[in-house]
């Protein structure tokens, strides 16, 4: 079995050292709504009641964010 975006996204946090508070204005720098109560779900074991999938567009607009928060923003063209 290969990693899930679950895994994907847990392994990002634990090698940036990022806090929930931290995911939320990553997020939040392309403009995507995350709260931390669906963080917590998201990084819940998968056998827990309350877990939930994270889905290629949360994973994808968590990745887009944190090139911008590790980047910078893209300078703007000419």
């Amino acid at each position: 079995m290969g990693l899930t975006n679950n895994d994907i996204f847990k392994k990002l946090r634990v090698a940036h050292k990022l806090t929930n508070a931290d995911i939320v204005k990553i997020c939040a720098l392309v403009d995507f709504q995350v709260s931390k109560s669906e963080l917590g779900a998201i990084f819940r074991r998968e056998d827990h009641e309350k877990y939930m999938e994270c889905g290629d567009q949360f994973l994808r607009n968590f990745l887009d964010g944190l090139i911008i928060h590790l980047r910078g923003p893209m300078p703007k063209k000419k």
